[in-house]
């Protein structure tokens, strides 16, 4: 069975962030870059399917710079057992991303049985990359998965909608499914897989490689900005004189200024 996992380095969430100077993106250059959380998930999901199909293999697909491999390795290191790195450090926007990405899967020979994704990426939320490549794969897609059962050649998976309720797919073949939080625990790489997936095979292929060009960005980034620094809070003094008319100024600041009544 060949599994395939997408992967995305995002910034820690404690990272502070700050535009560049001409506004197109945010400064790279001092943050922290983590495995997007849901990506954790699709990991832990993979080596559990892994584990029920002994004959299978993971591999693990990500976008971005050479630099920082952390995510590539942390996968690996969980149990992964080869990565590829699509090497740009351009922002591809979502479409340019799912093409880069399946022209990776399709370098590595193998023929998708399942490709697990998170759901979303926690940085740029936009919650497209999966269903774009599941339509270029040609494959059916599931996404805010937080069951997951396999029965033969049939994968019963659940999915949280609006409201609370639960939907439930039944699908036979290959798939693209988007992972949710409480689908699975994502385990620690322990010290020797940290050690074994320095040996694990990593292959680095360009935008040329997988087929993509400038063509493909459909969407230009500009103009980042941080949002407006929030105005410090206002005190009031109050007493059985006054506490009237200050109740009537709050009121009346609640409704005209802050606009939440």
């Amino acid at each position: 069975m060949n599994i395939f996992v997408c992967v995305k380095q995002v910034p820690d969430t404690e990272t502070k962030v700050t535009p560049t100077a001409d506004g197109n993106y945010i400064e790279t250059s001092s943050i922290k870059w983590v495995m997007n959380p849901y990506d954790e998930i699709a990991v832990e999901q993979a080596l559990s399917v892994k584990a029920a199909n002994s004959d299978s293999t993971i591999t693990v697909v990500r976008v971005g710079g050479v630099k920082d491999t952390e995510s590539l390795r942390t996968a690996m290191a969980m149990g992964a057992d080869e990565s590829f790195l699509v090497q740009t450090d351009d922002i591809l926007d979502p479409y340019a991303t799912a093409k880069a990405i399946k022209g990776a899967i399709e370098k590595s020979g193998k023929t998708p049985d399942i490709i697990l994704t998170g759901w979303k990426a926690i940085d740029d939320d936009n919650v497209q990359v999966p269903q774009i490549l599941s339509h270029m794969m040609d494959l059916p897609h599931v996404s805010v998965v937080m069951g997951f059962e396999q029965n033969g050649d049939t994968i019963t998976l659940k999915r949280e909608v609006e409201g609370g309720t639960t939907e439930i797919y039944d699908v036979t073949g290959g798939c693209v499914v988007g992972c949710q939080k409480g689908l699975n625990t994502p385990r620690y790489p322990s010290l020797p897989g940290l050690m074994k997936a320095k040996k694990k095979p990593l292959t680095t292929l360009s935008l040329d490689d997988v087929g993509v060009s400038s063509a493909d960005q459909k969407v230009k980034y500009s103009n980042f900005e941080l949002p407006p620094v929030k105005p410090e809070g206002k005190k009031f003094e109050t007493d059985d004189s006054n506490r009237a008319d200050i109740v009537k100024e709050v009121v009346g600041l609640l409704r005209n200024e802050a606009k939440v009544i």
